[in-house]
This record gives structure tokens, C-alpha cells and sequence, in this order.
């Protein structure tokens, strides 16, 4: 059990679980999370807050007769909660209505080239996180929801600077990672889905970090069953469904993490018109976050290669969850991720009117007829060389590529083409 107390009500046998209001790597400790073993601990946490949380299950509880003071000691003055954040469903909606389309919170600073190399990284090191994450939850272990924060925040400047790095990286998937690597792209894409519905940076970071966690509940569910090839059992599927409110609970009792972040989780697997799980919610009733989550983790899912079924394109995918708006998803919030992802979402296989065929690697948010585009074969379907990215915006009046333009999206594995072999061209 965690309890916060006051730096100069620490004792030795203490176990300082966290620090209030410091993060771990601006401190010279080595542990984050250590039982006090000397006074000198105690004068050094001193140095860089005023309150801690203590771990009274691996340490020793307040004693009831508190530890003498000097009478020069400080008084401390606990500051008042930060409250909830409100975000209210109908206020974003409301932005997108026909007539009350405002001009867009963010623009792009950084091109894809620019930006790739910090997405990299990014990727990289979220990567790692989650499955640290992954095994703390496996283990019994508490989150550690200062490493999550940190890649989360690092995702959303990435994707406020320009969200088509990273959602470029989103393309490279591996079906033998399917939950770890599930878990970081819908956070990508819930991002890239937030920064175009204007959301704030602290609004982006909360649902930031509820896209991150929103699945974490399947590491307490069997992994025969997660990865089963076939069709579940009834009482497989009661096992599945079980993932949701048993990651709601480890995010209630994990310090740090708003309500409205924990709505992802919550309402992942509802649906607008009720028929979801786990608890039948329907409308609005599941939230912005909610709705959200529920978006962009169908998305990645129906996308995505698993064991039991090949993903589909991106424009298939977004064709098959526009009819099913109304049913599984708040009507104007899916047309809007349909705006966000583009007529031709990155990593489209397409074929254009000179009949080469390529990979779109950016989108563009002002002609969303004229993406970048990887091209990977002449007309005669050869393959071109050299390779390099065109950028259909400026092709018009530039020789070779005077006047091209995308005449449709192609399934992909079309003509041999893989388009992750091309997101490399992006950079």
C-alpha cells in the first residue's frame, strides 16, 4: 500500500516508492524505489522534495508517535491535489460540425526527413519501456509510470512537430511482437488522431499514456489464448474479455494515472451502439478517450498480421470502419480519423496515371490528393532505379513527373511491392 507522507516523517525501514513531484533521473539515487537504510538518505531526498510515497507492504508503516523534529524545522504546507482534468466529449465534436471547423491548432514545423531520425529513437525507446512494463505487470511489479510518461511525452512532441514520422515507423509490424508492438502504435495513432481533433499537449499526453497501458490487462491472460489460431471458446472468450477490467484495476492502483486516461482502457472494446465489452456501455457514455482508444485500436488490429488472419490495407480498413459507423463508432468521430489518416493512408501501395506503382510515405494535410510517394516500379513494373521519393504537390510542372497523380490504391503484396521494404525511403 502507498501512502505520501512528509520528508521529515521518514524512518529508517521506510521503503521510498516515489518521489513527489521530482522524476528518479534528476536525483544521484541509483534505485528508483529503496528502503531508508540512514539519516543521511533522508537529508539527501530532503534536498530534492518535501513529500515522498512510501511502500508499506516492503517497508515499515508511520509509526503512531512521530519522529522528533528540530523546532527550527520548516513547517510544510501540503498544496492541494491537482484535480481531474474535464474533457468534455461534446466540446471537441462540436469543433467539426458542419460550419464550426476552426482553423487547426497545430502545424507542421519539421518535415518527414527532419523528423524521422528523433522518431527512431522514440520507437526504440518505447519499445523497450513497454516491455518493461510488461514484465513489471507480469511479475506483480508496480508500473513504472515515470519511464512511461517520458516516452509518451517524447511520442507527442514528435507527433506535434509532425505526425508522419512516426506514423510512418507504424508501418513496420512483426506478428511475433502483435501485443507489445500493438500497444505502441495505437498510442501513435490515438496521438496523430488527437493532434488533428486540436486536443492540447496535456490532453495529447493523457491519452498518450491510456493508449500505452490500454491493453495491459492481457498480460494476466493466458498467452495460449491471446495468440490461439483459432476460433475462442465461450469460455476462452470470457477469458479474453477478462483483460479489460483487470487492466482497469492495475491502472486504479498505479499512482500517477489519471481517470481519464484509464477511460481507454475502460472503453476500448465498447461500441456507440452498446454490443461491446465489458460493461455494455454505448453512445456517449464512452467518452472521448474512450471512443478514441476504440478507433484506433479496431484500426491496428484488423491492419495488423496475426496467427489467425492476414491484415488488410489501410484503405480497406478505413472503408469497412466507415459502415460501421453508427454502430461501433460515434459517426463524425470516424469520419474525422478518416480525415486524420488521409484518402491514402502511409503505407498505401498505389498505382499511378502513368501506371508505375508506389508507396505513399507522407501524407498532405492541405491536398490529400498529393502525398509523398516512394516510387518502386515503372509502368513496365521494373524495378526504378534509382530509388526516390516524389512529392506529388511539386510534380506537376517537373519534367518526367509532369502531371502525376494516384489513379488507386492497390492491395498490398500487389506486384510483389512490400511497403515497409520502401519507409526507409522517407528518411
Amino acid at each position: 500500500m502507498k501512502k505520501k507522507i512528509a520528508v521529515q516523517d521518514l524512518q529508517r525501514g521506510m521503503y521510498v516508492s516515489e518521489l513527489v513531484g521530482r522524476h528518479w533521473r534528476e536525483t544521484p539515487f541509483l534505485f528508483q524505489g529503496f528502503e531508508i537504510q540512514s539519516d543521511e538518505q533522508i537529508e539527501e531526498i530532503g534536498r530534492y522534495c518535501r513529500h515522498v510515497y512510501i511502500d508499506t507492504e516492503q517497508g515499515i508503516d508511520v509509526s503512531s508517535r512521530p519522529r522528533p523534529t528540530a523546532s527550527t524545522s520548516p513547517i510544510l504546507i501540503v498544496p492541494p491535489e491537482k484535480k481531474e482534468p474535464i474533457i468534455k466529449f461534446e466540446k471537441v465534436i462540436e469543433r467539426f460540425a458542419p460550419g464550426h471547423r476552426r482553423p487547426p491548432r497545430y502545424q507542421d514545423v519539421t518535415t518527414l526527413e527532419e523528423e524521422i531520425g528523433h522518431a527512431r529513437e522514440i520507437v526504440t525507446e518505447t519499445r523497450e519501456a513497454v516491455y518493461d512494463i510488461m514484465t513489471d505487470v507480469r511479475l506483480g511489479r508496480s508500473i513504472n509510470t515515470t519511464a512511461a510518461k517520458k516516452v509518451v511525452a517524447d511520442m507527442v512532441d514528435s507527433v506535434i512537430r509532425n505526425p508522419d514520422a512516426l506514423m510512418c515507423l507504424n508501418q513496420l509490424k512483426d506478428k511475433d511482437e502483435y501485443t507489445a508492438l500493438h500497444s505502441l502504435r495505437v498510442c501513435v495513432l490515438a496521438l496523430a488522431f488527437g493532434r488533428h481533433l486540436d486536443l492540447t499537449d496535456e490532453e495529447l499526453n493523457l491519452l498518450g499514456i491510456g493508449a500505452l497501458l490500454h491493453d495491459i490487462g492481457k498480460m494476466k491472460v493466458p498467452n495460449d489464448i491471446i495468440n490461439k489460431p483459432g476460433k475462442l471458446t465461450d469460455e476462452e472468450f470470457s477469458l479474453m474479455k477478462s483483460h479489460v477490467p483487470q487492466g482497469v484495476g492495475i491502472l486504479e492502483q498505479t499512482h500517477g494515472i489519471s481517470s481519464v486516461s484509464i477511460d481507454v482502457a475502460r472503453y476500448h472494446h465498447e461500441r456507440y451502439a452498446g454490443g461491446g465489452y465489458a460493461n455494455g456501455s454505448k453512445g456517449d457514455q464512452i467518452g472521448l478517450f474512450g471512443s478514441i482508444g476504440g478507433i484506433v485500436d479496431c484500426y491496428d488490429a484488423i491492419t495488423s498480421d496475426r496467427s489467425y488472419h492476414a491484415g488488410l490495407s489501410a484503405h480497406d480498413a478505413l472503408t469497412k470502419m466507415y459502415s460501421w459507423r453508427g454502430r461501433d463508432f460515434q459517426p463524425l468521430l470516424v469520419e474525422q480519423f478518416i480525415q486524420c489518416m488521409g484518402i491514402y493512408p502511409i503505407g498505401s501501395v498505389v498505382e499511378l496515371n502513368n501506371g508505375s506503382i508506389g508507396v505513399v510515405v507522407s501524407i498532405n494535410r492541405t491536398r490529400r490528393l498529393r502525398p509523398k510517394v516512394a516510387m518502386v516500379l515503372n509502368s513496365d513494373k521494373t524495378p526504378f532505379t534509382p530509388a526516390k521519393v516524389i512529392d506529388l504537390m511539386h510534380e506537376g510542372s517537373e519534367g518526367a513527373h509532369r502531371g502525376l497523380e494516384i489513379r488507386k490504391v492497390l492491395p498490398p503484396g500487389e506486384h510483389g511491392v512490400i511497403p515497409t521494404k520502401y519507409i526507409p525511403l522517407g528518411a
